[in-house]
């Protein structure tokens, strides 16, 4: 279980530490308010999540390296990877209620959560 730990947790520094650097250099090509580190970090955390999971179902990722990448690099560098990848699973497997309901509900209430948390520091 340390193993894995530790695996997760130096996978979890290097992509947070990689999704802060693209997010400072990605300054100059914003566009307005949009912003573009943190859609760019979106995007391309979901692709190499993809590409990992699927690499795992074909047992070519062994255990470790598995919690390394996906558990700690990909969590680190962006939770969203992980919720598409759920929302991908829930409608593979025919949940298409339950896929609507965690959408909705986790950007719906993710927004209103924030709202609350900045209301109570005012």
């Amino acid at each position: 279980m340390i193993k894995e730990i530790l695996l997760v947790g130096l996978g979890g520094g290097i992509g947070s530490i990689l999704r802060f650097l693209i997010s400072r250099m990605s300054i100059k090509w914003s566009v307005g308010h949009f912003p573009v580190g943190t859609f760019f970090v979106n995007l391309l955390g979901c692709f190499l999540i993809g590409i990992l999971i699927g690499l795992s179902f074909k047992n070519n990722l062994n255990n470790n390296l598995r919690d390394f990448l996906i558990v700690g690099f990909c969590g680190g560098y962006t939770t969203f990877s992980t919720f598409s990848l759920e929302n991908y699973l829930l409608f593979q497997e025919g949940n298409y209620g339950t896929l609507i309901v965690y959408i909705l509900t986790s950007i719906l209430l993710g927004f209103s959560a924030v709202w609350a948390g900045l209301l109570l520091t005012r």
